[in-house]
């Protein structure tokens, strides 16, 4: 063999071996190094993993109508393996059968803007499509399509074209109760969310839990017969069914609109509360929103006022103070006031009455009919300062209730009690209140002297749910203190400046309240929260209610516009609790 023979031997086989080394390193690069890579990879290409969207619980009231449901909803999927069509013809052919629909409120009362609307989302959306058909190998081609539109769609029989199914809030009674629903919107990783109210109270009974299913498929969608699948089970989101009646709350609602409207008032609020149990019968708050369409509301409209704003509670908080005086036997209602023959001085300031009017020898039933600033620095001095403090936080002043809504508030008391202080809270100024604590605490009244959790809702999941037991959180004070002050209080309605508003042949127990609004750390003179507090019947209550406008206009007092809200609407009570006359 020559030399060169050998040479060129010698040379094949370096080469061979450095072949035989290249392809070695490849197999250790790919397998060692990018192995668990293109395992990932692969698995992404053969196996689907699919999430089921439970269906949200629905929200209805104790008469059993929704006043908000879930109603199914379909994405539009495509899976590239198994696309037949071209891109221009899927989309061209499902594009006229999807509905843009426009929500913007100011967009849709315009037929101009509407149609230059819908040709920008129908173009935009064309092309978004055609770029997901020939670029993904799976892609959401549309969201939010309807039942009608999915069988269309359908009926069109695109191989590679599915539908997920998801879900939506439907509202049957539009804005009703909306500040009590809440809304659905969507959280950090764009999962349903409910928001307020008792979405967001109940966000985790109402959603349910998520279920997953995973399978492989081969390259052309289909499944692989030998392969692994995987499911976790999800849950349905649980109903809720409130205390409330869909009559009660349509008669609360259409009575504060008119009422916004009678007398000029800015906002309105009002609660019905069943003082036996706490279980909130009613409860509005206007203006309002519409649930479906909450991102086309200004978001200051979100919290619901009854529970998330604070107001000083002027005349309708001498009751608790009275309430505690009876309770403590600070006071008896023979005992007359020494202290209410004029303005009163404490520090700088003098106490004045509302009306000018100074009543000697004043009684409690006449600091109460007539609402005597006076003769309620009278009750607190009794009574004791701290004492009246320790009595208002039995009341649940300055702590939540605990009521079953997303957002509550608790105004806290003033770290430091002076004089003045002590003399201006007796009479419900200078201290801050929500609409949620002032009832809670006048039912203690109405009920013989038992603080009560506040719930709006009765059950957790349906009919064989869990039921929302009444909870007594305290005694407040004792029966016979609790029907003294009701006594006040009949008088009130019988005797007060709203006397005239008074509903023949029933006994209510009652204190109006007129608090005038701080602006810039002053009070104005003309802008008030008027309010009513009240229940009927007075010897044994069916219902607590309070009523309160802010800024009204006609009149800037409660005698005159929140007392005759309380007592339209308690006329309707009456009727639908079919509570008959008893004087």
């Amino acid at each position: 063999m020559s030399h060169n023979t050998t040479d060129r031997l010698s040379l094949a086989f370096e080469l061979f071996l450095l072949a035989i080394t290249v392809v070695v390193a490849r197999l250790i690069y790919w397998q060692l190094i990018k192995g668990g890579e293109l395992k990932i990879q692969a698995a992404e290409q053969h196996a689907k993993q699919s999430s089921v969207e439970p269906k949200r619980g629905t929200i209805k009231t104790a008469d059993g109508y929704p006043l908000v449901f879930t109603t199914p909803t379909y994405s539009v999927v495509e899976y590239k393996p198994q696309l037949k069509d071209t891109a221009t013809k899927i989309t061209d052919s499902i594009l006229p059968l999807l509905n843009f629909e426009i929500k913007d409120p100011v967009i849709a009362t315009d037929p101009a803007q509407v149609a230059t609307k819908i040709k920008e989302l129908q173009d935009s959306t064309r092309l978004d499509m055609l770029d997901k058909l020939n670029t993904k190998n799976w892609a959401i081609l549309a969201k939010g399509v309807t039942i009608d539109e999915k069988q269309q769609i359908e009926n069109l029989k695109f191989p590679g074209i599915a539908f997920e199914e998801s879900f939506v809030r439907g509202y049957p009674e539009a804005s009703m109760s909306a500040h009590v629903i809440g809304f659905v919107g969507k959280d950090d990783m764009d999962a349903p969310t409910g928001y307020f109210g008792l979405e967001g109270f109940y966000n985790r009974e109402l959603s349910g839990r998520v279920g997953l299913e995973k399978e492989d498929k081969d390259a052309s969608g289909n499944p692989l017969l030998i392969s692994t699948f995987r499911k976790l089970s999800g849950r349905e989101g649980r109903d809720l069914t409130l205390n409330m009646e869909r009559s009660v709350q349509h008669i609360v609602e259409s009575e504060l609109a008119a009422a916004l409207v009678r007398y000029g008032a800015s906002a309105g609020e009002v609660i019905v509360m069943d003082p036996n149990t706490g279980g909130i019968l009613a409860m509005a708050s206007l203006p309002n929103y519409q649930g479906d369409r909450f991102g086309y509301y200004d978001t200051s409209l979100y919290k619901n006022p009854s529970i998330a704003n604070s107001y000083e509670p002027g005349s309708t908080f001498k009751v608790l103070v009275a309430a505690a005086a009876f309770n403590e036997g600070a006071i008896t209602k023979d005992d007359k006031c020494d202290i209410c023959g004029g303005p009163l001085p404490i520090d700088k300031y003098f106490i004045k009455t509302w009306d000018g009017t100074y009543r000697p020898g004043a009684t409690p039933e006449d600091i109460i009919v007539h609402s005597d600033n006076t003769g309620m620095v009278w009750m607190q001095r009794k009574l004791g300062g701290e004492k009246m403090v320790d009595y208002l936080t039995k009341f649940g002043i300055g702590q939540k209730t605990g009521i079953d809504l997303q957002e509550e508030v608790a105004p806290p008391f003033r770290s430091k009690w002076g004089e003045i202080d002590y003399a201006t809270s007796s009479f419900g100024q200078g201290i801050a209140v929500t609409s949620i604590q002032m009832i809670t605490a006048v039912s203690a009244i109405a009920n013989g002297g038992k603080l009560m959790e506040p719930h709006v809702v009765k059950s957790v999941g349906g009919d064989k749910g869990l039921e929302v037991v009444p909870k007594v959180i305290r005694t407040v004070i004792s029966p016979d203190a609790a029907t003294e002050v009701k006594d006040l209080m009949v008088a009130a309605v019988e005797k007060g400046e709203a006397q005239w508003t008074k509903i023949k042949g029933y006994k209510v127990a009652g204190k109006t309240g007129t608090a005038q609004i701080a602006v810039d750390g002053y009070y104005d003179a003309e802008k008030t929260i008027a309010s009513f507090v009240g229940f009927a019947p007075a010897d044994n209550p069916r219902f607590v209610m309070i009523t309160k406008l802010r800024e009204p206009t006609t009149s800037i007092w409660g005698s005159e516009t929140a007392a005759p809200l309380f007592f339209k609407i308690a006329r309707r009570l009456f009727l639908h609790y079919n509570i008959a006359p008893t004087q």
